[in-house]
């Protein structure tokens, strides 16, 4: 999984000594804590928690500083490419979208195939209330599952489906392809057929 920006979510510089941190953390952990009926937020108070027990460590804030540092530049939100905001096949989209980077997390880290919902926001590049009802739908189909922490894995059915239906839904595909960084005109012969193809198997499949 990519490694967070943790120094962007606490809004802080990264040459910020722990005393900054320690009070950056005291004022979002009293926002986002969630008891709080306002302001609380699971996700990022886990998110909070991470961060600090991260960036007050000196040694883990050093392996920390190092692996942001090597880390490659972000791939382009997979939304520059592909519509995942037009009505019934922009949410159909948006499932398939979801599949295909939980999929490649669950082959490239099988210890570790979550995916939190800010990674899946990032990576597809829209705001999360669209993924809500994405969300539901696939957990009810048994092809995601939420895991305590509210990170998001693919299940033993979910893989199957990916494998399965690759070959039969271009969108699938080409999703695939473009996570595996497949070449140009892969990705190039199975965007033609993107359109009316994708609703009638998706429709066919019941995904």
């Amino acid at each position: 999984m990519n490694v967070p920006d943790y120094y962007e979510f606490l809004q802080i510089s990264p040459k910020a000594e722990p005393d900054t941190i320690h009070r950056v953390y005291r004022f979002m952990a009293a926002r986002l804590h969630p008891d709080n009926p306002t302001t609380g937020d699971v996700e990022k108070f886990f998110l909070l928690s991470q961060a600090y027990n991260i960036l007050s460590d000196p040694e883990r804030r050093a392996q920390y500083d190092a692996s942001r540092k090597n880390e490659v530049s972000q791939p382009a939100p997979l939304s520059t490419w592909i519509d995942f905001m037009d009505n019934m096949e922009g949410e159909l989209n948006r499932r398939l979208a979801v599949l295909a980077v939980l999929y490649f997390q669950r082959r490239a880290n099988p210890y570790s195939p979550e995916v939190s919902l800010l990674d899946l926001e990032r990576r597809m590049g829209f705001p999360r209330d669209y993924l809500e009802f994405t969300a539901w739908y696939l957990r009810n189909k048994g092809y995601i599952t939420r895991a305590d922490n509210s990170d998001f894995t693919l299940t033993a059915e979910g893989v199957d489906f990916v494998e399965t239906q690759r070959t039969q839904i271009p969108v699938l595909d080409k999703l695939l392809c473009e996570s595996n960084r497949c070449s140009a005109q892969a990705g190039a012969a199975t965007e033609t057929t993107q359109g009316s193809t994708t609703q009638a198997l998706l429709s066919s499949h019941k995904l």
